[in-house]
């Protein structure tokens, strides 16, 4: 048996797993609130004491967390976590156990994820080559795939921090908006659930009609509801924005990394705002990179539905690792 983990910055999911085949078969899976507990160690026992995994035999174990892993260590960028994989291999008497970037631990689900798990917003054409993976949650995480030698080999990014490029005229409002907020502006300041509070404070020139405050915790699901119902024309413009930036920096990674793989739309966003994706804004905005258009037309892109590719993605790899 193995354990998998996706550790975020507001969920949390634990599976136990069988490493049966090439995608690990799971005996139970768990979802937390992140910051229910004071570290990984005591979320793993409370995980642990359920009947379903209660005296499980489990020899390794792999977590995908949200922040950049140095070495065997991880320090969460929105949770006040310090994770150390030898602290859990030795508290859980583990043979083995893997931290990954939340987003590289995603990356390792894309090669298993069947055809009802994704959305196809450009077919592409099929090639070789690198995959590249970007989700918006509670912030904005990127991953590459590279294709080597007939397999592909995923590596973390920290691309969401990245300065944000503006591309349009309200663009530049928002960016100056930003600047003035934050001291600067990243993608994640508007890629991202936070960030879509970020846009709707620029978009509305007159008060929300959906009476939407945007320091709510729930401003983003009710400005996303807002805009998909059109009660709202600031909702509206949002949401627009939004997707817009996603759209664009999904082609800026494509470029970067020559994803001519394929390019993949994950995060707990993305499945709830199809709609706003499939209406052609967003790919507009991915492919409007002359003079590489023609480049761009060619990567499939597809949205990930499965909510727990995140988890999927570290049992294929603590499968893979043994």
């Amino acid at each position: 048996m193995l354990l998998a983990g996706d550790i975020g910055g507001t969920k949390t999911l634990l599976g136990l797993f069988d490493p049966v085949a090439a995608r690990p078969h799971p005996i139970a899976v768990r979802g937390f609130t992140t910051l229910d507990f004071d570290d990984l160690t005591t979320l793993i026992s409370a995980f642990l004491e359920d009947d379903a995994t209660k005296g499980a035999p489990i020899e390794s174990a792999c977590f995908g967390v949200a922040g950049p892993v140095i070495g065997d260590v991880a320090e969460l960028t929105n949770v006040p976590w310090l994770v150390d994989a030898q602290r859990v291999a030795t508290k859980f008497k583990l043979r083995h156990v893997s931290l990954l970037n939340d987003l590289q631990a995603m990356a390792y689900s894309v090669s298993v994820l069947r055809d009802a798990e994704v959305h196809v917003l450009q077919q592409g054409r099929t090639a070789d080559g690198n995959r590249a993976l970007i989700a918006a949650g509670t912030g904005l995480g990127e991953a590459l795939l590279h294709h080597v030698d007939g397999r592909f080999r995923a590596s973390p990014s920290e691309g969401g921090h990245a300065d944000f490029a503006a591309r349009t005229e309200r663009d530049v409002v928002l960016l100056r908006d930003l600047i003035e907020r934050y001291g600067r502006a990243q993608v994640e300041h508007v890629v991202s659930g936070p960030g879509l509070a970020n846009v709707h404070r620029v978009a509305h020139r007159v008060p929300c009609v959906a009476s939407i405050n945007p320091e709510d915790p729930d401003a983003p699901r009710a400005i996303s509801a807002a805009a998909l119902d059109r009660r709202c024309d600031g909702c509206v413009e949002a949401l627009e924005m939004f997707v817009e930036a996603y759209g664009a920096d999904a082609g800026n990674l494509a470029l970067r990394t020559v994803a001519t793989g394929g390019v993949f739309i994950g995060g707990g966003i993305a499945p709830k705002i199809l709609p706003a994706l499939t209406d052609g804004r967003f790919m507009r905005a991915f492919r409007d990179k002359a003079p590489l258009e023609a480049l761009l037309e060619a990567i499939p892109v597809k949205v990930i539905l499965n909510a727990e590719a995140g988890l999927l993605g570290a049992a294929v790899y603590a499968a893979a690792a043994g």
